[in-house]
């Protein structure tokens, strides 16, 4: 019998219900509940119980905010997962320990091994085999503390089924409306599903709205709040194309000097909700020196969010797919970036195509070049530069993303701005194509 290889694991993994694949539009809420995943990992033998974890939900922010927590515990020796999502250029990227990717060869292991359980739980999707792929993973591998992203929403989700030692919600905004509500209130609610009895919760700067949920629901389930922005604050200092240093400020107590890779004053707020959630860790006796902090933001990496490619011309690749982070996306390259021109690249999943993000992204560009990627829910160019037009903007059409950078980079002087952005896809396959023109390693990547 041929040998299962890696190929024919992922294409098994996403034959299953799959939502990132398929779009929500086929999404079904009475569908969900948590029974299925608590079958799964009941048949796998509870790897949950096996480590401890910080949960992370939010609508921006969540992934940085993640990455950050686990390179400041991996910093202070801690054994460390990440289970983030969706991935850049494979899916090994999220499902990590002490920073290194999972290997091909245990994502076919652990997957063949899990197949037989599979088949005793009916309608499983393809994102709580992930899960229960990681968990797996993570109680092998003696993880001590896993830092937890949520996949969509919170209280449904299939990384619900663990109790942290600190929940946090990042910044929230409307966003999958479809299925959490539609109302900033409605999603406050979802996201805050992830609140637990008795566990602290750390919340980043919220709108009054969503800030009122929150609250209301940690004093119902007796979950001590933390609001950032309020008993925590944060100071931006100096800011380059390298990073930025910042200060974090508690009450009297002050750490400043502290520095981050990650540009943008958004990723200020992330860091300064991931140190309140550290903080409240360091409090319950968890061993995170100051020096081990300070590395941890340091020493960082989150690619794909702002990230500066090339400098002459400027090439920067980001995620931003919703108004809220489009917003922050142009104020962050006008106070950071120095540019004659803004030509901006943008592909986006159809159901992302917002009269909002189409606006706040072309009002200042100089040109824009509409393009798709390869994942199958990418809009079609042509009809992204329709939805420009009805809105007042041109838009050349391009039908790949190397394509488009191509034809951005024969136009550009080295005092402009080529910006790709409008999804984590599109932020993915610019990187590829900017490390292929410049004989750079390609990044680790999945077979076609």
């Amino acid at each position: 019998m041929p040998k299962t290889t890696y190929h024919d694991t992922l294409w098994y993994l996403y034959r299953f219900t799959d939502y990132e694949r398929r779009g929500l539009a086929a999404y079904a809420p009475e569908f969900y509940d948590l029974r299925r995943m608590n079958h799964l990992l009941t048949l796998l033998g509870e790897p949950q119980r096996s480590f401890r974890s910080v949960h992370i939900a939010g609508t921006k922010g969540k992934g940085s905010t993640a990455a950050m927590i686990e390179s400041v515990l991996r910093s202070a020796g801690h054994r460390t997962g990440l289970y983030t999502s969706p991935h850049l250029h494979t899916f090994r990227e999220r499902i990590q320990v002490v920073g290194d990717l999972i290997p091909e060869s245990e994502v076919v292991r652990l997957v063949e091994e899990m197949r037989p359980l599979l088949t005793q739980v009916a309608d499983i999707t393809t994102f709580e085999v992930m899960t229960g792929l990681a968990f797996s993973w993570f109680a092998e591998q003696g993880v001590e503390w896993a830092v937890l992203e949520v996949g969509l929403g919170g209280r449904l989700d299939a990384t619900n089924v663990v109790t942290p030692a600190v929940a946090v919600i990042t910044s929230l905004s409307y966003d999958h409306t479809a299925v959490l509500g539609e109302t900033l209130a409605e999603i406050a609610a979802e996201k805050a599903g992830i609140v637990k009895p008795g566990v602290p919760v750390v919340s980043a700067p919220q709108s009054d709205e969503a800030r009122t949920v929150i609250e209301q629901i940690c004093r119902r389930r007796g979950a001590p709040l933390t609001l950032v922005d309020g008993e925590w604050t944060w100071e931006a200092g100096d800011a380059t194309l390298d990073g930025q240093t910042f200060a974090v400020r508690h009450g009297q107590e002050v750490v400043a000097g502290l520095w981050l890779p990650l540009l943008g004053e958004h990723q200020l707020e992330n860091a300064a909700t991931a140190m309140a959630a550290l903080s409240l860790l360091r409090a319950s006796g968890i061993d995170l020196p100051e020096a081990a902090i300070r590395d941890g933001f340091r020493s960082v990496c989150w690619p794909g969010r702002l990230e500066i490619l090339g400098r002459a011309p400027l090439v920067v690749a980001d995620s931003a797919h919703n108004g809220e982070s489009a917003a922050k996306l142009v104020t962050a390259l006008r106070s950071l970036m120095e540019f004659e021109r803004l030509i901006m690249i943008l592909g986006a999943s159809s159901d992302h195509v917002t009269p909002e993000v189409l606006t706040t992204l072309l009002s200042g560009a100089d040109r824009a070049l509409a393009t798709r990627t390869r994942h199958p829910r990418a809009a079609d160019p042509e009809w992204l530069r329709q939805r420009a037009g009805e809105l007042g903007f041109q838009m050349e059409v391009s039908d790949t993303v190397p394509q488009a950078l191509d034809l951005a980079l024969v136009d550009a002087a080295s005092t402009d701005l080529i910006c790709c952005t409008g999804s984590v896809f599109v932020a993915a396959e610019a990187r590829a194509a900017w490390f292929a023109r410049q004989g750079m390693p390609a990044p680790p990547s999945d077979p076609a």
